[in-house]
């Protein structure tokens, strides 16, 4: 445990280093592929930067975060991220308001916050955590375990990946047209990031329930599991979109002090379209994990591979016909796609007997 402790520690500095100086030097030039419009391209560049800036940050958080999950401990992270929020908000007041700092202070706020909870939460580790303590030797002979990581973390983190390279298709086209559309889409999204938030967390829940169910060979509990998993997630989604529904225009007031028609035009088309479909994200979070958490990552990896085509699909080819129509039936599509492949997979598999590992 320790040496993986300590290739995670060493593999988040080298991607942090990497990642850090090729985004930084290359964030004008995003804005561009992006087409970001002229009018708020600077202050699209100030925010940016300074987020691209404090990549390690974010890494930091987040490694250690899972690090205490997989050691049992899941409420520090919860603690330390409440925390974070709480601080962002404060310290987004303070550099914006009194210190003028624009929307770079805002993108500096929730790099401190994040930084300030991954420090506290390494604190509390390493007091409750022994193991955490590496030593000298933990260091040595680590080529297995990085090929290890790198070969379990890719398909993980491509997975993870895919909806955000779909939505950077989807925001390039949405910014083709304009200022209001960038603006009504923005607060149309954040509201829609709340169901992938909660499925997210039904993610983790049942992610380790089957890896240990399927390490103890009980496939009946395995079933069980997924059937409540799914029952629990579509009650989430279907609250999720009533609500987003009804409450659709104090959403976009949220984050936009008087929206136009225009605004609302785009945000209202945005989440009448895709909140109805909320159910096939939840299908999906559900049945990709369980398959995931049973060693099985050739399935999930193609199903990230569909949603990837059929999101670019959507985005660069439909748009021509569509325009924005074809950015808000984008996910439906990509959701549709992966869950036609994943669903039958998992049923598959549980026909067959779960060994022991």
């Amino acid at each position: 445990m320790r040496k993986s402790i300590a290739v995670s520690t060493l593999l988040s500095i080298a991607f942090t280093v990497v990642l850090t100086l090729v985004c930084c030097l290359l964030s004008r030039q995003i804005l561009v592929w992006m087409q970001i419009p002229d009018d708020i391209a600077e202050e699209a560049n100030a925010y940016m930067f300074v987020v691209l800036l404090g990549t390690g940050a974010t890494v930091f958080y987040n490694m250690i975060s899972n690090m205490l999950r997989a050691l049992g401990d899941s409420k520090t992270p919860l603690y330390f991220l409440v925390f974070s929020s709480v601080l962002n908000i404060i310290l987004d007041i303070v550099f914006i308001v009194p210190m003028h700092m624009g929307v770079a202070g805002a993108a500096w706020a929730t790099i401190l916050s994040q930084f300030l909870s991954a420090v506290f939460s390494t604190v509390v580790g390493l007091r409750n955590f022994p193991i955490l303590h590496l030593r000298r030797e933990d260091f040595h002979d680590l080529k297995g375990s990085a090929v290890l990581h790198l070969k379990t973390g890719f398909p993980m983190g491509f997975q993870m990946s895919v909806m955000c390279i779909g939505q950077l298709a989807m925001q390039a086209v949405v910014n083709s047209l304009g200022t209001a559309a960038v603006a009504g889409y923005t607060a149309a999204s954040k509201a829609d990031q709340l169901s992938v938030l909660v499925n997210n967390a039904m993610m983790t829940a049942i992610s380790n329930y089957v890896a240990q169910n399927f390490g103890a060979g009980k496939k009946d509990r395995i079933r069980l599991g997924v059937r409540a998993s799914l029952i629990q997630t579509e009650a989430f989604n279907i609250l999720m979109c009533i609500g987003i529904l009804l409450l659709r225009h104090p959403i976009v007031e949220l984050f936009l002090s008087n929206p136009t028609a225009e605004i609302y035009h785009y945000s209202d088309a945005f989440l009448t379209i895709e909140a109805p479909f909320y159910f096939l994200l939840g299908l999906l979070a559900v049945y990709r994990t369980s398959i995931q958490s049973m060693q099985n990552g050739r399935a999930p990896f193609a199903a990230c591979m569909i949603e990837l085509v059929m999101r670019l699909a959507a985005t660069v080819w439909l748009s021509r016909f569509l325009g924005y129509t074809a950015v808000c039936i984008a996910s439906p599509l990509a959701w549709f796609g992966a869950v036609a492949l994943l669903i039958p997979v998992y049923y598959r598999m549980m026909m067959k007997p779960v060994k022991t590992v």
